[in-house]
Order: C-alpha cells, then structure tokens, then sequence
C-alpha cells in the first residue's frame, strides 16, 4: 500500500512540474546570430507586460536591471568581439542594464550563473557602456531579445535599445 501511495505522490509531482513549465509567466528564450566571425547567443526569460507600466514603474530607472526576469539573462560569444568600441574576449557573461529615461548602461558581467541581480557584484564588471533608447512603433508586450546584422536590440513596451558588436 505505501509502494502505491508513493508512486501516486510521484507522478502527481512530476505532472505538476510539466504543467508549472509550460506555463511560466517568464519563459525562457534564446536570440542567437552571427556578428563578423562571431557566434552570439543570449539566453534570457521574457516577462510579459499585461497592462503595466514597464520602464520607470516595473523596472525602475537607476537601478540595475537583470535584463529580462528570473536568472540573470546570459551573453556567450564564441570569438572576441567589441561592444561599443571595448574589447571583449570570447566566453560566457552576464549582461546586465540601468536603463533611464534618456540612456541606458549596458553591463557585461564577469559571472555569468546569477539569479536575478540579487548577488550582482560591480566589481565583477567586465564594462560598461552607455547608449540611447529610442521609441518602438508600437507596444511590445512580451520582453525580447535579437541578434540583428551587427546589434543586439532588445524591446518592451515603448522602449527599444541596441548596442553595437563588432566581430
């Protein structure tokens, strides 16, 4: 009888967890390119905006960012590349943002295994770069991430901003 019980308990566990995945509120995602010789591949998770202020409310500006939702969204490049002009070697970091009303701080982070930004260390900066948001053409409701010709862009809500790789 308990060997019956146990077995219910197990499958009921692992059904539950099938189901809790697939309908995460952040899902996870990748954007993925080439840039010159280089491979890019950012792995993230998009949070939706289901009727909330986004920049300046749900991410407030001045504040670092995770850049997406749940685990610290992660940038690996298989070659070395510039990001805005500074060097960067091949391998795997975090990529984290500040964003503002009218710029926004890109960060590549040394630690690449972070939940969230709970354990961001600013020591562990590999650098940072500012660049300016622009506007959408209209509503983005589900944070994304692209590798685009030599850019990386990324959008949510009203808000787009790219930073410059070169391979």
């Amino acid at each position: 009888m308990k060997r019956i019980a146990f077995l219910t308990l197990a499958f009921a566990t692992m059904i539950t967890a099938v189901f809790a995945q697939e309908k995460q509120a952040s899902p996870k995602a990748e954007a993925t390119g080439k840039i010159g010789a280089a491979n890019v591949k950012i792995v993230y998770c998009q949070p939706s905006a289901r009727g909330r202020k986004i920049m300046g409310g749900l991410v407030p500006y001045g504040e670092v960012w995770r850049t997406g939702a749940n685990e610290a969204t992660t940038i690996e490049i298989d070659k070395p590349v510039k990001i805005e002009g500074k060097d960067l070697p091949a391998g795997k970091y975090s990529l984290f943002t500040i964003p503002g009303e009218n710029e926004w701080t890109i960060i590549i982070n040394k630690e690449a295994k972070q939940w969230g930004a709970y354990n961001y260390k600013s020591s562990e900066d590999v650098f940072r770069v500012n660049v300016k948001p622009t506007k959408t053409s209209a509503p983005v409701e589900v944070f994304n991430i692209a590798v685009e010709k030599d850019q990386v862009v990324m959008k949510w809500e009203n808000t787009a901003v790219a930073f410059k790789v070169k391979g």
